[in-house]
C-alpha cells in the first residue's frame, strides 16, 4: 500500500495556535506514517487559494491525497474544495463551517468534513470570564479577529449572550497576531474616546492578541496611566500550555480557553476514512475549557 501524503494549509506561521496546529499535524503524520507538508498563507486568503489550486493541479504523483486547511479569509474555498473533490483529493475544513461540505461529500469519492472549535462556547466561557471578574459591571475592551471570520464572528455572539447586561463592550479588530493586536490598541489610544473610556477588563479572542494589547499599553510614557492599564485583568483565548497557560500562571493573563488543537484529528480521521473507504461523520467538534475553571476565577 503506498504511503499516504498530506497537504496541510494554515493562516500564519505568526500566532501561538498555528504554530500548534502544525506540531500536531506533524505527531500525527508520525504516529500515522503519513507523508506531512504544512504551508502558510500569510495571513491572505489569495495566497491560500493559490497555493491549494497548484498542489491540487500538480501531476498525479505530487498530488496530495487530502487537504487539511484552516480558512483565511470569509469563505471556506468552495470553488478551491470543488476541484480537489474533482480530483479526488481529500477536503477537511478547521475552525470553520462550510456549507458546501453536505453537497460536496455527495458527489465526491474522497473524505470531505469539518472539524471545528466550539466557537459560541468560547464565546460564551469568555462572557462567564468577565463575570466572574468584574462582577458589579462596568466596561470591556474586546480584540476581535477580522470582520469576515466565523470564528471571530461566533466568539463575539457567545460572549455577549454570557457576559453580563452591565458590562459595556468596545470592539477593536486585529488579525490573530500579537503585532495586529498591538497595533489597533496603539491606534484606539490615539483617539480622544479611549481617554474617556472608564475599561475594566480587556478581553481577547487570541492570547497573542492579548499580549499584543499589553504590549501597546506598556508603550504609554505616562507612568501612572501606564500601570492603570497594565493592572487590569487580562483574557485571551488558545489556552496552550507554553503560550496561554504560562502566562496565566506568570500573571500577564487573568485567564485564557484551551482551545484543543485539531489537525491531528484530522488526519486521524482521514486515515482511518481512507483504509476503510468510508465517508468520517460530517462534522467533529473539540470541546474547550477555561484556564483557570471558573470557579477558582470566582475565587481570585
Amino acid at each position: 500500500m503506498k504511503k499516504l501524503r498530506f497537504l496541510v494549509s494554515l493562516t500564519t506561521n505568526d500566532n501561538d495556535y498555528q504554530i500548534e496546529q502544525a506540531q500536531s499535524a506533524e505527531e500525527a503524520a508520525r504516529k500515522f506514517g503519513v507523508e506531512l507538508q504544512v504551508i502558510y498563507a500569510e495571513n491572505d486568503a489569495i495566497t491560500q487559494s493559490t497555493q491549494l489550486l497548484k498542489a491540487i493541479q500538480a501531476e498525479q504523483s505530487h498530488r496530495p491525497d487530502a487537504i487539511i486547511f484552516e480558512p483565511v479569509g470569509g469563505t471556506a474555498l468552495p470553488q478551491v474544495a470543488r476541484a480537489a473533490a474533482s480530483a479526488g483529493i481529500g477536503w477537511a475544513v478547521l475552525n470553520r463551517d462550510a456549507n458546501y461540505v453536505s453537497e460536496l461529500r455527495k458527489s465526491s469519492s474522497a473524505p470531505v468534513f469539518v472539524v471545528t472549535s466550539d466557537h459560541l462556547e468560547i464565546g460564551r466561557i469568555q462572557g462567564h470570564q468577565i463575570a466572574a471578574l468584574v462582577p458589579h459591571g462596568g466596561a470591556v475592551l474586546c480584540i476581535q479577529g477580522p470582520a469576515e471570520n466565523s470564528a471571530a464572528k461566533d466568539r463575539a455572539t457567545g460572549m455577549q449572550e454570557t457576559k453580563p447586561v452591565n458590562v459595556h463592550p468596545t470592539f477593536l479588530r486585529a488579525q490573530w497576531t500579537e503585532e495586529s493586536a498591538q497595533k489597533a490598541v496603539r491606534s484606539w489610544l490615539k483617539l480622544t474616546t479611549s481617554h474617556k473610556a472608564a475599561i475594566d477588563i480587556v478581553a481577547a479572542q487570541d492570547d497573542s492578541m492579548a499580549i499584543g494589547a499589553r504590549k501597546a499599553f506598556e508603550e504609554l510614557p505616562d507612568e501612572a496611566e501606564k500601570e492603570r492599564w497594565l493592572s487590569l485583568p487580562f483574557l485571551g483565548c488558545d489556552g496552550l500550555p507554553k503560550t496561554g497557560q504560562a502566562w496565566v500562571k506568570s500573571r500577564l493573563l487573568a485567564a485564557t480557553i484551551f482551545v484543543p488543537p485539531n489537525t491531528g484529528q484530522a488526519i486521524e480521521m482521514f486515515v482511518d476514512a481512507l483504509q476503510r473507504g468510508k465517508q468520517p461523520a460530517e462534522r467533529a467538534l473539540t470541546v474547550p475549557v477555561s484556564v483557570p475553571p471558573l470557579n477558582q476565577l470566582k475565587r481570585r
